[in-house]
């Protein structure tokens, strides 16, 4: 199925403005959803849109939004409001600023986008902006969904990814965590040996698509086996211990276990042994 764009503008950087279409890159319908349901008869339970004041159900057509200025008032919002939002953009991503990619913290990341070239006249443009770009991510903004959001544009392979970034004031700090404060900041240097010789075990290139979403499998089992009218036996789950008596003594099990891991040799496979056919003893002449 192919991918719907979900917002169309330009790419501008300085003097430059390609025009784009802007796709998102993430599958929501990859997850497992559930409605809810009357437990009793098993109904789908309807959501009603109920006035108190009223005392009736209303209709969408009578739906409007409204801005609460102050408690209990509000002013009222029309689409001809929102359309009078004239900020550029609203059609236009402009990178005003470029820094190393690296330079991203992924706590600010919330969705990632595609943006690819609106017409053939555009490829040219965005295929030589790709190529400038590469090793640094431009800063702009982007109107979506009804909001501003704050976007980093970074090349990934042979296109440009866009991610919606968090503002600053969205972040909580790591000092508003109070269970942080009793961590120690210093470690004892021959237990900070034997934890980075743990992590160098298990230390590699990193491919994401060797990990799959076991709980969605799980569950998807469970619900095949409910619809058959089955009964799931769940798996025993290991019970893991609540604390860490000996650190030393778990980094040491936990080194030998990978080694352990690693040096365990394939099983070879046994040796076929050719089938010789036994020659029938020759008769005796008589």
């Amino acid at each position: 199925m192919a991918v719907r764009s979900t917002w169309k503008g330009y790419l501008k950087v300085s003097l430059v403005n390609i025009p784009i279409r802007v796709f998102p890159a993430t599958e929501s319908a990859a997850t497992l959803s559930f409605n809810q349901l009357h437990a009793e008869c098993q109904t789908r339970i309807q959501q009603k849109r109920w006035c108190p004041k009223c005392d009736r159900e209303v209709p969408q057509s009578e739906i409007a939004k409204g801005y609460e200025f102050s408690k209990g008032r509000y002013v009222v919002m029309q689409e001809d409001d929102f359309a009078k939002v004239s900020t550029p953009s609203t059609r236009v991503i402009n990178l005003e600023q470029f820094t190393d990619e690296s330079a991203i913290d992924p706590m600010y990341v919330d969705r990632a986008y595609y943006l690819a070239p609106d017409g053939q006249v555009a490829s040219d443009a965005y295929a030589v902006m790709r190529e400038g770009m590469k090793g640094k991510v431009g800063i702009g903004k982007v109107a979506l969904f009804g909001r501003e959001y704050l976007v980093a544009i970074k090349v990934q392979q042979h296109g440009l990814v866009m991610y919606t970034l968090h503002h600053a004031a969205e972040i909580r700090t790591i000092d508003q965590i109070e269970e942080l404060e009793t961590v120690p900041r210093t470690v004892k240097p021959q237990e900070l040996k034997l934890a980075r010789q743990v992590v160098e075990m298990f230390d590699g290139e990193l491919n994401l698509k060797d990990y799959k979403d076991e709980y969605k499998e799980e569950l998807r089992k469970i619900i095949d086996a409910r619809v058959a009218g089955e009964e799931y036996v769940a798996a025993e789950v290991e019970e893991l211990p609540t604390n860490v008596v000996d650190l030393m003594a778990a980094l040491r099990k936990s080194l030998d276990a990978a080694s352990a891991a690693k040096k365990k040799p394939a099983k070879a496979a046994l040796p076929i042994k050719k089938a010789v056919a036994k020659s029938e003893p020759k008769r005796r002449r008589a």
